[in-house]
């Protein structure tokens, strides 16, 4: 780390959630050293402008904080992959961004003296810049060791989250909670304006969004721990 906190940062991954993570932090001040390539350079080159284009390898050598932002079955061997090659770094700083995974999928990095670190923004990313504004109404699952936490909780507060402690032992029931909130939803919703469209209705998504909305308002509300919930105080 610099001595102002600012850090070199790069991405692997350049799907809808690195990209956006990536502007961020570069909006707190962090410098981006690069960015791998991906499906869709035309987006991420809207996010990221004159960002460099580069290899894994060279992302990770030339930046202090690197971000893994790569789809979960790839993500234990792109990090074994680069520790076989020599590429981490003692006191690099290695986050990734899965909800499932804690810190653990990211051990042959810490054997290499790289700073391990899972935060795992809560929204739906859509890979652009609306995600940005998205992410200062969100939480963050944040996992680390202890000895670097307030590091990780740091860098969720710059990306705009409020940071919330899931311990490495809790991430996989954690990322379940997360892929039954969005594929269920998701997967209803779709059903719902395709069974709207059948009986007629032109724009199902337009009709559903307000129910849709206040649906989900209500179910929150009514899984909020009530006052008489609460633990007793103290005698």
């Amino acid at each position: 780390m610099t001595r102002d906190g600012r850090l070199g940062v790069g991405v692997i991954g350049a799907g809808r959630v690195g990209p956006v993570v990536a502007a961020a932090l570069a909006g707190a001040g962090h410098a981006l050293t690069g960015i791998t390539t991906g499906s869709d350079d035309d987006r991420v080159e809207a996010i990221l402008p004159d960002v460099p284009r580069l290899v894994p390898e060279e992302v990770v050598r030339r930046s202090e904080l690197v971000i893994l932002a790569v789809p979960r079955d790839e993500l234990p061997g792109l990090v074994s992959g680069l520790a076989e090659i020599g590429v981490w770094q003692v006191g690099q700083i290695v986050m990734h961004t899965d909800a499932a995974y804690g810190i653990q999928v990211l051990a042959p990095a810490a054997a290499k003296g790289a700073i391990p670190v899972a935060i795992h923004p809560a929204i739906a990313f859509t890979g652009t810049s609306t995600d940005l504004r998205a992410l200062r109404d969100a939480y963050a699952a944040v996992t680390a060791p202890a000895a670097v936490l307030p590091i990780a909780q740091a860098l969720a507060v710059e990306m705009g989250c409020e940071p919330v402690v899931v311990a490495d032992a809790d991430r996989a029931a954690y990322g379940e909670a997360i892929a039954t909130a969005t594929e269920f939803s998701s997967s209803i919703v779709r059903q719902s304006a395709d069974l709207l469209r059948t009986a007629g209705v032109d724009d199902p998504s337009r009709y559903l969004s307000a129910l849709v909305h206040t649906t989900i308002d209500r179910a929150l509300t009514d899984s909020a721990p009530s006052v008489g919930d609460a633990p007793p105080a103290a005698p």
